[in-house]
């Protein structure tokens, strides 16, 4: 977990610098209208959302070793929505919008769908990959809704928004159940003690005479 470690870590650092840039310089074209005090505040908090599960759950002395994986396939995603709106992707490549809604999804729901693999849940691959997509499509359909209400609504663009929302619930859906293809195939943690077997006929007629010697 060592690789995992430093990526988790660097994210975090790169979206701590990111959203205070965009703090610092809000009269910039790309980060004004972007609700971005809103997401100075959402984003650390869904990026600390591992952590405070594990502590929780060591709290509860049920947790084993930090995620470092989940935790930083949990907040790659805002990373890349913040240096998007940085580098001014989203108004001068016409692609990376539907980019981020399929490609965000993907790293949001592997978060989810490994962190799945590790519970005692014994899901089929295709129930895994059927809630993988059902916790993204809730997520998209959660985002477009947020979207809307933090900036859509003030601008022009809040007349012929539908069809956009719709494709873009639709990306990230797609991108959740690729995430559930990707992750239903990891393997599942065994047991630290083997489950008891039952005694075979022969060692239950091997069983020692209740009587002395």
């Amino acid at each position: 977990m060592g690789l995992w470690r430093g990526v988790s870590v660097g994210l975090k650092v790169a979206l701590v610098v990111l959203l205070g840039l965009a703090l610092a310089f809000p009269e910039w074209e790309r980060f004004a209208d972007k609700a971005m005090g809103a997401r100075a505040v959402a984003y650390p908090l869904a990026a600390l959302l591992v952590p405070a599960v594990w502590w929780a759950r060591r709290a509860l002395r049920k947790a084993g070793p930090f995620p470092w994986d989940v935790d930083a396939l949990l907040t790659a995603p805002f990373v890349v929505d913040v240096a998007g709106n940085a580098a001014d992707l989203y108004d001068t490549v016409v692609w990376f919008d539907d980019f981020c809604h399929f490609f965000n999804w993907v790293l949001l729901v592997a978060a989810a769908g490994v962190a799945l693999r590790r519970t005692s849940l014994d899901l089929p691959r295709w129930a895994h990959v059927v809630m993988c997509a059902g916790i993204g499509a809730i997520a998209a359909i959660g985002w477009e809704i947020a979207e809307y209400g933090a900036f859509i609504l003030d601008t022009p663009e809040s007349v012929g928004i539908y069809r956009d929302t719709l494709g873009d619930e639709a990306l990230g859906t797609l991108g959740a159940a690729f995430a559930g293809l990707i992750t239903a195939f990891l393997p599942r943690p065994t047991p630290d003690h083997p489950a008891p077997q039952p005694p075979t006929p022969a060692a239950a007629r091997a069983t020692p005479s209740d009587s002395p010697n």
